[in-house]
């Protein structure tokens, strides 16, 4: 642990932060602190806004004085930088960016990842001023992800997403046959932490308190005689919901490494196609632009190693 006795800090909130969360905020100024401790010290009204306690979810203004208590930072190992990198992008303007994250690439580090797109993305682009996630995608999934380059375009994209006016569509290809009558999954899930530590999510009940009501529509695209292609659009963007769903439906996503059927995954990355990966895709994404308020839409195409485990 640091021997550094802590202190109080006041800051004053500029302008890329302006708009944020408190929690959010905290998190990056106390970097290397748990979370559960962020959290605990803004219940205890330790952590002041204009001298007021404030709630997590308190959203700074621009000038904003935020008391920080002083927290012990442990001491840990350099982390090694994160190494520049561009990703392909379909769309970028002054705003906003869209690229196509490949598969085994996390968005952001943390959880035993020591960097992800975001931190990578920063380190390529050392003259931004601003660049956040906007939403996230799972590690093993692929396609469009959206990163505001503005604080403006980023409060903006993810009330939308909040309101569910962006349209989100995912190709996800599962083992079997997709019943054709099968075409919205009303199910709320409920996340839990397992005993292993990681994070999980299961089906829940209406009644149920931590149950949050999810909604995902299936659209049959291409059959197999071992796989469904679907398109699932999304209405609310709960953690791994469309695999959950989708196994909990009895049609577990190709490759899925937590909610999958093991074995035939194993088969499947020991065959001719070698497909170790989860075969689920955003592949289609659209969204009114921040600045102008015109529908933009975004498409990814398969990729190749997906293309040719369908194929094959």
């Amino acid at each position: 642990m640091s021997t550094d006795k802590p202190a109080v800090r006041r800051v004053i909130v500029d302008e890329g932060s302006a708009g944020q969360r408190l929690d959010n905020f905290l998190l990056r100024e106390l970097k290397g602190v748990p979370k559960t401790h962020v959290y605990r010290v803004i219940r205890a009204g330790e952590v002041r806004v204009n001298k007021g306690r404030a709630q997590a979810d308190t959203r700074l203004e621009l000038g904003d004085e935020v008391r920080i208590p002083p927290v012990r930072v442990p001491e840990r190992a350099e982390a090694p930088a994160a190494p520049a990198r561009e990703f392909p992008v379909v769309f970028e303007d002054e705003h906003l960016l869209v690229i196509d994250k490949p598969a085994g690439v996390a968005v952001h580090g943390g959880s035993g990842v020591s960097y992800g797109v975001i931190e990578a993305l920063r380190r390529a682009r050392p003259t931004a001023k601003f660049l956040e996630l906007v939403h996230r995608l799972d590690k093993e999934t692929s396609g469009l992800l959206m990163i505001a380059k503005k604080r403006s375009a980023l409060v903006n994209l993810q009330d939308q997403l909040r309101d569910r006016e962006t349209g989100k569509t995912y190709a996800a290809l599962v083992w079997g046959d997709w019943p054709d009558k099968l075409k919205v999954i009303d199910v709320p899930l409920v996340k839990f932490v397992g005993s292993d530590g990681e994070r999980w999510v299961r089906p829940g009940k209406a009644d149920e308190a931590e149950a949050k009501r999810s909604i995902s529509l299936v659209k049959v695209v291409q059959r197999t005689p071992r796989f469904s292609l679907l398109d699932v659009t999304i209405k609310t963007g709960r953690t791994h919901q469309i695999r959950v769903h989708l196994q909990q439906a009895g049609h577990a996503i190709v490759g899925d490494p937590k909610y999958g059927d093991f074995d035939r995954n194993r088969e499947l990355a020991r065959g001719a196609a070698k497909f170790d990966r989860m075969f689920l895709h955003a592949r289609r994404l659209q969204f009114q632009h921040p600045a102008t308020g015109e529908t933009v839409t975004c498409e990814a195409p398969l990729p190749v190693a997906c293309q040719a485990v369908l194929a094959g």
